[in-house]
């Protein structure tokens, strides 16, 4: 849910309308033997189910625009009508036949198995042997029922050459050569009823109660229900309203049902077909497949009661990938809090705008930015060979906001994540460097002109990276442009560029305030109640390494190895 929440987000931050749509798939054999096992009526058991996930979306700050549940009567109607429309649209001998099925069924998958993808098995905590879906290892059971067909063998040239024509619709690519590779070598007829005595836990056919529709057929139409299908637009209708999708985001395991039988489908239906499909890999655990035997289950309740929401958020995105499964564990957050949001964000927004000396301030450096008072290049680049290079900072502030950009429109948020901190990074070794702290105490004419520049470049760097965090961490970067003073409506992308708001700023502390920083008070406070972990681990060094630093401040210490990294940093 994180990272379709983002991608939501960051559509609005970009002055598009969007919307996003999430809920429960309450339907099927695996509700109703569960239901069974727990001793409770199979609608009780989703309605307690449907109630964790929604407290979770709004725990976790899902912006959510419809949470739709496949018991809701409106989208009953839905799946029955698109039931209908299979039966009465699709051309013929491409439309539902009747017939006879056996193959090996999995219910915790809810599909059926080709003969050349199950393998013997062996349950590890009880020795029994079963038969195995060799992509999921969940155990299959041979069955024979009468069944609805779809004839999905059918659609085989037609869902290859749409894959031809939109080679990006699937990401990542190693993605799309999957559901190649089962279209051209796996691909069946799909079995797309049960029988209700033996499942009666689903949306009957309309036509036949003793028939229940597939639940991968229910579950999918959901997209359609909320879209306004059968009420607000028709097959026909040229305005089919925020249909078709812009994207599904969806998990590896369930890439085959929305990338091979949904686009089927929806050809059979005469209806547009989502624009992109995203997949996402899973969590570890340490490395270890998470499971409830193994007792090394995430409960996420417990994990934002700990880190807080948004560090949690920036963890899960700023790790995350489409390569591989990604490693859960409490060790990587720590560091990632400590190292890329309180030293390298959190340490730089305190030295600009709560500095102990409340001699210089945002509202002073953007005012002289507004004012035209950096055009003079020989005020601020001093001819002094020894001097700091106060230009230094300008390639990157320049070039980082257009990659980042492109990063989020192509949904690579782990790549647009890093650039935002290595914009920070280099941020910290120009502030480093240029020594603000110093500056105030030159006498010069020109000196007031170059520790506004810095100042007025660092909070730059701030604001931009404030907005393009927004979609991550909405509460901390709102914080974050807050202290900073932007304007609410000047928080989208088109000002995510350099000198594109001259209209905020803070005022600097007043003298005789309390200025000292309360650490309890940052934007990043300490996470009370854990550990931090040995300073070298957070720092990056596999051997401790003796260094001279100008403080005993932990994230002082952090700060400059911060600039120390980007110094060695090639170009």
């Amino acid at each position: 849910m994180v990272l379709a929440d983002v991608l939501k987000r960051w559509q609005t931050i970009n002055g598009k309308e969007a919307y996003l749509c999430t809920g429960t798939d309450e339907h099927g054999m695996k509700i109703q033997q569960a239901a069974l096992k727990e001793g409770m009526p199979p609608k009780e058991f989703c309605d307690n189910n449907a109630n964790k996930f929604k407290n979770l979306a709004e725990l976790s700050d899902i912006s959510y625009d419809y949470f739709i549940r496949t018991t809701d009567q409106e989208h009953k109607d839905v799946v029955q009508q698109f039931w209908l429309l299979l039966k009465a649209r699709a051309p013929e001998g491409l439309g539902l036949y009747k017939g006879k099925h056996e193959g090996w069924y999995c219910v915790s998958d809810e599909c059926f198995y080709p003969e050349d993808l199950i393998q013997p098995s062996v349950v590890p905590q009880t020795g029994r042997k079963i038969m195995a879906s060799i992509e999921s290892g969940n155990e299959v059971e041979w069955v024979t029922e009468e069944t609805w067909f779809f004839p999905l063998s059918k659609y085989k040239d037609k869902l290859l050459r749409f894959y031809d024509e939109n080679p990006d619709w699937i990401q990542p690519t190693h993605r799309m050569n999957e559901v190649r590779n089962w279209v051209e070598n796996h691909l069946e007829d799909l079995s797309i009823t049960r029988p209700a005595a033996r499942l009666n836990w689903g949306i009957k056919d309309p036509e036949d109660s003793n028939n229940t529709i597939y639940v991968w057929v229910d579950a999918l139409v959901n997209y359609l229900t909320k879209s306004g299908f059968g009420s607000k637009w028709q097959v026909d209708d040229a305005d089919t309203g925020i249909w078709p999708a812009d994207v599904h985001v969806v998990g590896k395991d369930i890439i085959r049902f929305h990338a091979i039988y949904w686009p089927a489908l929806l050809m059979a239906a005469g209806l547009p077909l989502p624009k992109k499909i995203v997949c996402h890999n899973h969590w570890t655990m340490s490395n270890r497949k998470m499971s409830k035997s193994l007792g090394n289950v995430v409960n996420p309740f417990f994990a934002v009661q700990r880190w807080n929401l948004d560090p949690l958020r920036y963890f899960l995105m700023r790790n995350g990938s489409f390569k591989g499964d990604m490693s859960y564990a409490n060790d990587f957050i720590i560091v990632a809090y400590e190292k890329e949001l309180q030293a390298n964000i959190g340490n730089l927004f305190n030295r600009i705008s709560r500095n102990k000396t409340g001699k210089w301030s945002t509202l002073e450096a953007v005012d002289h930015a507004r004012n035209g008072k950096f055009d003079s290049p020989a005020s601020i680049a001093p001819l002094d060979p020894e001097a700091p290079d106060f230009l230094s900072l300008e390639t990157t502030l320049e070039s980082a906001p257009d990659a980042i950009r492109k990063d989020m429109d192509d949904i690579n948020l782990n790549n647009a994540l890093r650039g935002v901190f290595e914009l920070l990074r280099e941020t910290n070794r120009f502030i480093t460097d240029t020594e603000p702290w110093k500056i105030v105490k030159e006498t010069d004419l020109d000196a007031r002109v170059r520790l506004n520049w810095v100042i007025y470049r660092c909070a730059e760097a701030l604001r931009i990276a404030g907005i393009f965090l927004q979609p991550v961490m909405p509460t901390k970067a709102a914080e974050l442009l807050d202290g900073l003073g932007v304007k609410p409506e000047r928080r989208t992308v088109e000002f995510a560029t350099k000198g594109t708001d001259l209209e905020y700023g803070v005022a600097p502390i007043k003298k005789g305030d309390d200025v000292k920083p309360n650490a309890f008070e940052a934007i990043f406070p300490p996470v009370p109640g854990v550990e931090l972990p040995d300073y070298d681990v957070v720092a990056g060094r596999s051997e401790p390494k003796p260094q001279r630093f100008r403080t005993n401040n932990r994230l002082g210490r952090m700060a400059a190895d911060l600039a120390q990294e980007a110094r060695n940093t090639p170009e």
